[in-house]
């Protein structure tokens, strides 16, 4: 049955009431059965986009059977690993994400096939209040020209980096709902919230997430960042034009940005070395793991990411945190560190480096001048990323640094 948008304020008391009795108790999620990263839905357009065989894949013998369905094909993926769609008759999508959810999206007037198995979530189109705390998912919704879709948002103006959702909140469009661990309920069920739209952090406090289930509101967790080459992380917006009827303006957009990491090929490899980190306020630096899209970005830029083979089995997330003597093992003759200020605060200066931690003066970037970093905008403009890549080709070859998109140089 669809989600009731309006009217839902007795069923929220009730729950609101439930939950203060219990004060905090909460069956919680796997995370094995719901994963990470985040998601974002859209208005439907004039069209349905049912799917036809000359602009999708062949025919995929594993793509799940619904009672009531007719499988037409899958979405042509050349890079994602963490998601998958399927088509199906009269408009019908289903949009796998595994480790997070499997996700039915039903075309604007139709309704769901009964029967279906528990573990498919209903998402009814047109999408048009959707609350987006997969901040890194915003882009994807520009690119797509789908802002309009957001209304509710879990960053205050403040927050965000990107031009669109500034000028939206501004002007009233999208109104700041609560942070992700702490929504704001009543607004998402008086504006009819059809979606919300998570990251993995929802993960860390299954309680909101079943909360929001329980009114009736389906959640989606978005997991891009959990692929491992650039592509495959830019070829979500794909998940997004299918969720939104969207399909032909995603591949125009993925295809741009295809355009670019190939055109890097003629990138020669320099055979210099790099370190990308922050630190936190204990001393410990964070890392990316060997296997992650920033390692694979240095080395398409014509770099050699410092760490050759570090892994964490204990943990999925793309970072890891090394003790500063860890850090300082490997990456002291690195030939230049670059600073992750999309969390914490950006680099003004080497003297803020130094302030953190003394050691990095000894290092070989640091004293020869190659310390950079990367700013908070990075991480927010994902359908962008392949910009990054550019940046880091030009740092490695002492390119024109107004060409520069994501980076700046840190000077004393």
């Amino acid at each position: 049955m669809r989600i009731l948008k309006k009217n839902l304020w007795f069923v929220l008391f009730l729950i609101l009431s439930v939950t203060l009795c219990s004060c905090g108790t909460s069956s919680g999620k796997n995370e094995a059965n719901t994963g990470e990263n985040s998601t974002q839905a859209q208005a439907a357009g004039d069209q349905t986009a049912e799917a036809t065989t000359e602009d999708v894949a062949a025919v995929d013998e594993t793509a799940p059977e619904i009672e009531g369905l007719t499988y037409v094909s899958s979405m042509d993926l050349q890079y994602a690993d963490c998601f998958n769609v399927y088509y199906y008759k009269d408009g019908f999508k289903l949009i796998d994400i595994p480790l997070s959810g499997r996700y039915l999206v039903v075309p604007d007037g139709a309704e769901a096939p009964s029967g279906l198995p528990e573990d498919i979530i209903v998402v009814y189109q047109p999408l048009d209040q959707i609350y987006l705390a997969a901040t890194g998912s915003m882009s994807f919704f520009d690119k797509l020209d789908a802002i309009d879709t957001i209304t509710m948002s879990s960053l205050d103006v403040n927050g965000w980096t990107l031009q669109a959702p500034i000028d939206a909140m501004k002007a009233g469009k999208i109104e700041f709902a609560g942070k992700y661990s702490e929504p704001e309920y009543e607004m998402m069920v008086k504006k009819g919230c059809d979606l919300a739209l998570e990251s993995t952090m929802i993960l860390h406090t299954p309680e909101v997430q079943e909360m929001i289930e329980d009114l009736g509101i389906p959640v989606m967790i978005d997991r891009c960042s959990y692929e491992t080459e650039v592509l495959g992380r830019i070829e979500w917006i794909k998940l997004y034009g299918a969720l939104l009827n969207k399909e032909d303006k995603a591949e125009e957009a993925f295809a741009e940005q295809k355009a670019i990491v190939d055109s890097m090929e003629e990138f020669e490899n320099t055979g210099k070395t790099v370190a990308f980190f922050s630190v936190n306020s204990d001393r410990s630096v964070v890392v990316r793991k060997t296997a992650d899209i920033i390692p694979n970005m240095i080395e398409i830029a014509g770099g050699k990411y410092v760490f050759e083979d570090l892994k964490d089995p204990s943990t999925a997330s793309a970072s890891m945190n090394l003790s500063m003597e860890e850090f300082y093992k490997t990456a002291v003759n690195a030939d230049y560190i670059i600073y992750n200020g999309t969390i914490e605060t950006p680099l003004s200066s080497v003297d803020d480096l130094l302030g953190k931690d003394p050691l990095f003066e000894e290092f070989k970037a640091v004293k020869e001048g190659n310390v950079w970093t990367v700013d908070k905008s990075w991480y927010q403009d994902t359908s962008n990323v392949a910009n990054l890549i550019v940046d880091m080709n030009i740092m490695l070859t002492d390119g024109d640094q107004s060409g520069l998109t994501f980076m700046k140089k840190v000077s004393k």
